[in-house]
């Protein structure tokens, strides 16, 4: 049975436990738990397969299955705040007009503004050719343990080379923000098959595993 008439009450309801559960977290903070504590492997350790039995991919299942005990302590999340959702609507093109209808007072958009900044637990590069490197940033908050320390790990889309700065992130307390920064480039040479290919990129204590899909469009090396 698949489509969104039933995940959509599942995901609700777990999303539900965990305002209960913290109830300061925001509506972000909720989605970037859920899907960052998801996996994309079935109950027989098997990657998730499509409606055609063939391997599925994040277009298919998002961020991969739902596992609520991990969505409560997810260790890390990718919040978002008013201002994120401003730069968001200026990058898509909303003037200082349409703006204040969102925010009842002036907003003044960022010189410049990347879509691909967005604070999303996922990464998305949407135009991607020869000779092109996308640089993209990102923001995490650790909910979890006062002091830890994550290490990053990478699986990198195919004939795409990825690299993040730092590639390690300290915590001394709770709410504490850390930024960090990844690198896509196109190796030489490729010629890709598929409209677009896949990777990870996973945050991890040990204890957490925070992964974020990457995808990337390869239509322009095709």
């Amino acid at each position: 049975m698949t489509g969104t008439s039933m995940s959509c009450p599942h995901v609700a309801g777990l999303a539900g436990l965990l305002k209960a559960l913290h109830p300061n977290w925001s509506p972000a903070a909720i989605k970037s738990a859920i899907m960052t504590s998801a996996t994309s492997t079935d109950n027989s350790r098997k990657p998730i397969q499509d409606s055609s039995l063939n391997e599925a991919t994040p277009f298919d299942y998002g961020a991969g299955h739902i596992k609520p005990n991990s969505a409560v302590d997810p260790g890390l999340v990718y919040d978002l705040n008013i201002t994120d959702f401003l730069n968001y609507l200026c990058g898509r093109g909303y003037n200082s007009s349409q703006l204040k209808m969102f925010n009842h007072k002036p907003y003044t958009c960022p010189e410049s503004f990347s879509l691909a900044d967005f604070n999303y637990p996922a990464i998305t590069i949407s135009e991607f050719g020869p000779g092109n490197s996308v640089n993209v940033s990102r923001t995490v908050t650790n909910v979890g343990s006062g002091r830890s320390t994550y290490m990053v790990r990478i699986k990198a889309p195919p004939h795409v080379e990825v690299s993040v700065e730092p590639r390690k992130l300290r915590f001394k307390k709770r709410g504490e923000k850390k930024e960090f920064r990844v690198a896509l480039t196109l190796k030489k040479k490729t010629e890709s098959t598929t409209d677009f290919v896949f990777g990870w990129l996973t945050w991890t204590d040990k204890k957490h595993h925070v992964r974020s899909p990457i995808a990337v469009n390869m239509t322009q090396v095709r």
